[in-house]
């Protein structure tokens, strides 16, 4: 599945390991500027399926809701 895919994208299989763990291609790694340490936010819905998003965008997408929500930080 791996392959050539438009600036900005990327596919791949990755196999669940005996204790739940998977691998995230090195292509996406750098895609995404993840190393060794960072935080993901695992999102999961039965229906859309499993998102992982680093843990900044998430910091990014709370502060703005609570901005629209006039909430103090």
């Amino acid at each position: 599945m791996d392959g050539h895919f438009p600036e900005g994208k990327y596919m791949a299989t990755v196999k669940i390991g005996s204790k739940g763990q998977i691998v995230i291609p090195k292509e996406a790694r750098d895609l995404f500027g993840l190393k060794a340490g960072d935080s993901l936010i695992l999102m999961a819905d039965r229906g859309q399926g499993i998102a992982l998003q680093p843990f900044a965008y998430a910091e990014t997408f709370w502060k703005t809701v609570s901005d629209l929500n006039g909430e103090k930080q």
